[in-house]
C-alpha cells in the first residue's frame, strides 16, 4: 500500500494530490501470507536442504525468539510435517515426511501466487505515483529502505525521466543495492533531491522523525507502506 505521510504533521498541498491519486485507483484486497504460514515455510526449506539447522540457526534465520521457534518445531511435529532423530547423539536432525512435503509445496505456492499479485500491484500504483510526480516537475529522486519493494520502485523510475540520485538505509549503510553503495540519512542533506520515498521494513515514523531531524522538510517525503 501506499500512503504519503500524514501522522500527526500536516500534509503540503502537493502531497496531498499524490495521495488523492493513489487512493482512488483501489483495486481488490492483496491476497496476504499470514506469518505463522511464511515461518512454516521457511522452516520446511531449511529442514528440506539437509543441513539439519539448529533451533537457533532457525531463530536467527526467521528473526525470531529461540521460545517462538521451539514451539512452532513441536506444532509442526505434531501436525507430521517431519520427525526428530538423535543420530548422531549429539544432534538433533529433523527428517520431512512425505506430508511435509505437500504442506511445503502448497505453501510454495501460495508464497508465489503473493509475490505476483504483491509485485503487480505494487508496479501500478508506483508508476502512477512516477507519473504524477513527473507532472509536478520532481526529477531527482532518493530511496530510503534497501529492501525489495525500493526494487520495484527502482524498476518503475527507470519509465519515467526521473533519476535515482541514493538509496538510503541506517541499517545497511555501505552495502551494494541497486549499484549503489547504500548511504546513512546523516548523508542526505549534502545530497540534491526533489523527493524522498521512504519504504523502510522497520518504524516508518521513525525514520520521517530521523529525517527531519536532519533539516529536512516534510514536504519532500513520500511514505510507502
Amino acid at each position: 500500500m501506499l500512503l504519503l505521510y500524514s501522522a500527526s504533521h500536516s500534509i503540503p498541498q502537493s502531497i496531498s494530490r499524490n495521495q488523492q491519486l493513489v487512493s482512488s485507483n483501489k483495486q481488490p484486497a492483496l491476497k496476504t501470507m499470514d506469518n505463522q504460514d511464511l515461518r512454516t515455510l521457511k522452516i520446511l526449506e531449511e529442514i528440506d536442504k539437509g543441513n539439519a539447522p539448529s533451533q537457533r540457526e532457525l531463530a536467527k534465520e526467521l528473526n525470531v525468539s529461540l521460545g517462538l521457534v521451539n514451539s512452532f518445531v513441536k506444532r509442526m511435529v505434531q501436525k507430521g510435517y517431519f520427525k526428530i532423530t538423535n543420530i548422531p547423539k549429539n544432534r538433533i536432525k529433523y527428517i520431512l515426511t512425505p506430508k511435509g512435503a505437500s504442506e511445503k509445496t502448497r505453501l510454495t505456492y501460495k508464497y508465489i501466487q503473493y509475490s505476483y499479485q504483491f509485485y503487480r500491484e505494487s508496479r501500478k500504483k508506483l508508476s502512477n505515483l512516477f507519473n504524477d510526480l513527473e507532472s509536478q516537475g520532481i526529477r531527482r529522486i532518493v530511496l530510503y529502505g534497501a529492501n525489495d519493494f525500493s526494487e520495484i520502485a527502482y524498476l518503475s523510475i527507470q519509465e519515467t525521466p526521473i533519476e535515482m540520485v541514493a538509496v538510503a538505509d541506517d541499517e545497511k549503510i555501505g552495502e551494494k543495492f541497486l549499484g549503489n553503495r547504500v548511504i546513512g540519512s546523516s548523508m542526505l542533506d549534502s545530497l540534491s533531491f526533489d523527493r524522498i520515498l521512504i519504504s523502510s521494513l522497520n518504524s516508518n515514523d521513525a525514520v520521517v522523525d530521523k529525517i527531519s531531524e536532519k533539516g529536512i522538510s516534510l514536504e519532500k517525503l513520500v511514505v510507502i507502506e
